[in-house]
């Protein structure tokens, strides 16, 4: 069995000396300890020194105490000063110089935001920046103030994440594909079982720290290493060749009834956005609303778009799906420039690889669409993200081996992907993009990421059919009032923090408006956002940039060289080595796609090479580094079940269901009737809903005569060709009513009709007080009761007998156990610690006797 290894230096204490820094490190249960020692008296350079020992407790409490007794002076006596503790953090994010010595960043603050499988997700709240070097060595420079105040401004608390046992960087795919060969040889005769821990080699161009942890990486052990990424993950109960704007979506969908992502059901979808992979640039020197479009240099071999194309390729594997939402008529040309050169590049890609392989490419001019009175948006990209998921397939991972049969069904005739024992895995990619790949761009994800969520609960056997509703909690809010969306809430949060990364501004234009469902109060929020976008691309991207080229280490300053703010242009900071980068874009004008990654389509070449880019290490069975039971449940702490996260998390049920709704499912169909505002007796507005966000006077698109089919340019996305043995009814729109029976039966699951055996009358009232306090937990009370909360209407329902005797805010005497609890709680410690051991001669006779009853 293989398991990733999850760090052990999830605690940090920073203590400090006059001439050293000692950082020590422990796992979250403090039973294992690292040391780092940080050199103060270098003024400009980087000393560290780690030991690679690991230390318990007691080591380490008399190594601080060696060190502190080394370090006492006749002042540091008076003042206890020889060793002070400096900082508690979570972690180290890296260490940063620029005129005069480095400085060391630790993350301070943190707050858990997801969960995959046992794997915690968090975010970063608050960290904190420390000069090393002392007041005697260093050396003041008049610009450094600048050049930290420039660093500090790309804010750090602002959607940052991290974990310590689940690689961010890469995909669920990835991460679950094996390392290890099925038929791994075992040395010896009766070898003792072997347990391999896993640390995967993260994706360099999802690091944001890479440059931060650039002068340690290699000194220091890897569990100091915390790779952060920069992007947007929200969770709720029922992410980059290089272009600009370039993010990776992945939509994980769990049955969480079980913790680990082994032995439960699994499936994930991954999609991206990127700026078209072309020369060209808008001039914003002149003040207009929208700057013209150029092309900034003719690329007939299409060196860069193949170099990215490969790149893709070799992460996702192929079909490549290119989603091209920018105009293509325009009295005026505008965006319409970007379309015919874009597809003539793809052409010419595409003459260099065999029909299997080639890139699909699917023009939708989507601004066109969203003014037309008779065509919906979502329906017509519904019938495209059909087509598209279908192609790509999606990755599947069952608790079991799953049958032939299991793809055999009408639901999944057509899919694509590489379908294995476990189930399946996505192969390809839809790319999506418009011109800023903001706001139609992530309306268009958001109907690609719909149609992926029916499949995925379909495959997981949630729901009966992988047609979902729009109006269901699901999918969006039918209330409309206090209630959040779930899936429509998620994409645009995503959009949100996209576009607040990169265009300064929340989304412009939503979800709704190309519904045409939009109030018309949302007309002065568009017009708000719009001048935000505005003033932010015109008067602050520069300074934004040069922060960002500063975080990421593209620019280092240095004595004697020209400050970053008064260099004419960035161009060579993001393209150093320009002539090297020509000649190996030029060094083929025909193969531009590299042997590795053709040869292992069409699965991907990243995940065929991941056993060379790991580090496997052989370890005990049980060991704490790799036993994700033990660091997810806690079992030696006391923990609330308030506190847990999987207690706040939204939940559709308590956060969604309407008030009048007679079904708890979430994918259930929402009436009028259930909600406390009709959607559709909402006034629309045409002037806004469905306006794209890169529209103006200056560049209209052609008269709404023309034929729907026009819109759509490239792959065929129409209904009968999306399966030509069945018809795909697209009811995105449309009230139906959904199936009764979503669930199998008991009698499937377990053979028998369990509800002819009643139950007798204690464990009816047990069930009944449980019924009432999940009622209670779930539903507020009313306004108009005063002074009822939950807590007291949960005392009358349970009787809570403290046990705990008199004690002080000091410390309280532990309660007297019985001998037989203390039997039962030993048990389960045993059993979860070694697993469930055979069954007693009594239990095996009792299990017989209740058999016996049904036959």
């Amino acid at each position: 069995m293989e398991y990733p290894i999850i760090s052990c230096i999830q605690k940090v204490i920073l203590y400090e000396t006059k001439a050293r820094f000692y950082i020590v490190g422990s796992n979250s249960t403090e039973s294992r300890f690292r040391v780092l020692k940080i050199d103060r008296t270098e003024p400009k350079e980087l000393v560290i020194h780690d030991d690679k020992v690991e230390y318990n407790k007691l080591e380490v409490r008399n190594l601080l105490t060696m060190i502190k007794s080394g370090n006492l002076t006749q002042e540091s006596k008076k003042t206890d000063s020889a060793l002070i503790k400096t900082v508690s953090a979570f972690g180290i994010a890296g260490f940063v110089r620029f005129l005069e010595g480095y400085y060391i960043i630790l993350i301070t603050k943190r707050r858990k935001v997801a969960l995959i499988g046992p794997h915690v997700v968090y975010k970063i709240e608050d960290t904190t920046m420390m000069y090393i070097p002392n007041d005697t060595v260093r050396k003041a420079h008049h610009e450094e103030s600048r050049y930290v105040k420039m660093f500090q401004s790309v804010d750090m608390s602002d959607n940052f994440y991290f974990s310590y046992s689940y690689d961010l960087t890469h995909r669920l795919q990835y991460n679950m594909t094996s390392t290890l060969p099925p038929d791994l040889p075992q040395q010896g005769p009766a070898p003792p079982p072997t347990v391999f821990g896993v640390r995967s080699k993260p994706a360099e161009k999802y690091v944001w720290n890479s440059y931060l942890l650039q002068k340690c990486r290699e000194v220091v052990h890897p569990d100091w290493l915390l790779f952060l990424i920069h992007g947007f993950v929200d969770q709720k109960t029922c992410c980059q060749g290089y272009v600009a704007n370039e993010v990776e979506s992945e939509q994980i969908v769990i049955d969480s009834s079980v913790t680990f992502l082994e032995k439960t059901g699994v499936t994930s979808f991954v999609q991206m956005r990127g700026s078209i992979p072309l020369y060209w640039s808008q001039d914003v020197t002149k003040m207009v609303p929208k700057p013209p479009i150029t092309l900034d240099q003719s690329d007939p071999y299409a060196g860069a778009a193949g170099h990215h194309f490969n790149q893709m390729l070799g992460r996702y594997g192929c079909p490549i799906i290119i989603l091209n939402l920018v105009k293509r008529r325009e009295r005026r040309k505008h965006e319409s420039i970007l379309t015919g050169e874009y597809k003539s590049t793809i052409n010419y890609l595409n003459q260099f690889l065999p029909p299997e392989h080639r890139i699909r490419y699917i023009g939708f001019d989507m601004a066109h669409i969203s003014k037309s009175k008779t065509t919906n948006v979502l329906v017509r990209l519904s019938q495209i993200a059909r087509k598209c998921v279908k192609m790509t397939g999606f990755f599947v991972h069952m608790p079991r081996p799953v049958s032939e049969d299991f793809w055999k069904t009408a639901e999944f005739r057509g899919l694509q992907g590489q379908k294995t024992d476990w189930g399946c895995r996505q192969t390809g990619v839809v790319r999506t993009n418009c011109v800023d790949c903001l706001d139609r761009t992530n309306t268009a994800q958001f109907a690609i990421g719909r149609c992926a969520l029916g499949y995925q609960l379909f495959a997981l056997g949630v729901i009966s059919s992988p047609d979902l509703e729009f109006d269901t909690d699901c999918l969006k809010d039918s209330s409309h009032n206090s209630l959040d969306v779930m899936l429509e809430h998620l994409y645009e949060a995503h959009g949100d923090t996209i576009a607040l990364q990169y265009g300064g501004s929340q989304l412009v234009h939503r979800i709704e408006g190309y519904r045409k469902i939009a109030p018309w109060t949302s007309h002065s929020k568009d017009i708000m956002h719009t001048l935000s976008r505005y003033y932010s691309n015109t008067f602050s991207d520069l300074e934004k940039q040069t922060a960002t080229n500063i975080f990421l280490g593209l620019y280092s300053p240095e004595e004697g060289k020209p400050n970053i703010w008064e260099l004419p242009t960035d161009f060579y900071l993001h393209n150093k080595g320009v002539r090297a980068v020509l000649e190996y874009l030029c060094y083929s004008f025909t193969q531009w796609w590299e042997v590795l990654v053709y040869r292992s389509l069409p699965l991907p070449y990243e995940e065929e090479k991941k056993p060379t880019d790991c580090t496997i290490v052989a370890v005990a069975p049980g060991e704490e580094c790799v036993d994700s039971y033990y660091d997810y449940y806690r079992t030696s702490e006391f923990t609330s079940i308030h506190e847990l996260f999987p207690y706040t998390m939204s939940h559709s049920v308590r956060d969604y269901k309407p008030k009048t709704a007679k079904h708890d499912s979430p994918f259930t169909l929402r009436v009028p009737s259930e909600t406390t505002k009709d959607i559709n007796s909402q006034e629309v507005n045409p002037n806004i809903s469905g306006k794209d966000s890169s529209s103006s006077q200056l560049s209209t698109g052609s008269s709404e005569s023309d034929s729907e089919s026009s819109d759509v340019d490239g792959t065929s996305v129409t209904e009968t060709s999306v399966d030509s043995d069945s018809e795909i009814k697209y009811k995105g729109f449309q009230s139906i009513k959904t199936s009764e029976r979503q669930f199998p039966s008991y009698s499937q699951d377990y053979g028998q009709e369990l509800h002819k055996y009643t139950p007798n009358h204690k464990d009816t009232w047990m069930y009944e007080r449980y019924v009432k306090i999940s009622e209670v937990c779930q539903t507020p009370p009313k306004r108009e009761e005063k002074g009822v909360t939950t807590g007291s209407i949960i005392e009358n329902l349970v009787f809570p007998k403290s046990v705990f005797k008199l004690g002080s805010s000091y410390g309280v005497e532990p309660p007297p156990v019985n001998k037989q609890d203390q039997d039962i709680y030993n048990h389960f410690v045993f059993v979860g610690s070694h697993g469930p051991g055979e069954p007693s001669k009594k239990e095996i006779q009792f299990y017989n006797k209740y058999l016996n009853k049904f036959h």
